[in-house]
């Protein structure tokens, strides 16, 4: 799942401090001009989100909402400084994910957009082939093939896989790889982290597939 974000919101500093806050918390986010208050322009973007103010120069944010619906089901969640229980239906009834009010909590915003991002992602998470420099991964099958050569992998070594290839090239750390288990109900310690992780690079090595998993001592993992 990509963590691309499009932040649509006219008041300026509160933009850029969303902006920086995402950016510093592992998200890639993006403040949209006023002449991408569009439809078009935003589904052009190539975002996994949109945060979306009601009250935009030129458009009505509720509108943007409808119009964006009926070409995409791209998570939008609705940030207003519009609290009222009708305006929070409004949204809904315009296709919003979830609805923010102003001020809010940067912390409880970061919440509310993982839930409704591993909402919307988590069926086609599954459903998608890594293709990695010679080897294909499929999550959903539990799979790894190199050309003729297949092996089939825990639930475990799965999700393990999956948060190296999401973070390819970066040092994934022990920690994140262990909480990241958890969250998805699997039973995983710092020394089951080890073993499970031992045997995915043995059955890697199997298939031809060598050193491409490095350990990055008193930091973490790299999928290279």
């Amino acid at each position: 799942m990509d963590r691309k974000i499009c932040v649509i919101e006219d008041e300026l500093k509160l933009c850029d401090e969303i902006v920086y806050f995402l950016n510093t918390n592992g998200f890639e986010a993006f403040a949209a001009k006023p002449e991408e208050y569009n439809a078009k322009a935003l589904l052009q973007g190539g975002y996994s989100m949109l945060l979306l103010d009601i009250s935009l120069p030129g458009t009505d944010g509720l509108f943007l909402c409808r119009e964006i619906r009926k070409e995409s089901d791209i998570p939008i969640i609705i940030i207003t400084s519009n609290n009222r229980e009708i305006t929070e239906l409004m949204a809904m009834n315009c296709g919003a994910d979830d609805f923010v009010s102003k001020p809010f909590n940067p912390q409880i915003l970061l919440a509310r957009m993982e839930a409704v991002l591993k909402r919307v992602y988590k069926n086609s998470e599954a459903d998608n082939k890594f293709y990695l420099d010679g080897f294909m991964f499929d999550p959903g099958k539990g799979m790894i093939q190199k050309e003729e050569k297949r092996t089939e992998l825990t639930k475990n070594e799965v999700r393990i896989l999956l948060t190296l290839t999401k973070k390819r090239g970066e040092i994934v750390s022990r920690d994140e790889i262990i909480e990241n288990l958890w969250e998805n109900h699997l039973f995983v310690d710092d020394n089951t982290l080890t073993v499970n992780m031992t045997r995915l690079k043995n059955k890697l090595e199997e298939i031809g597939i060598k050193d491409r998993i490095i350990t990055k001592r008193g930091m973490g993992y790299q999928l290279l």
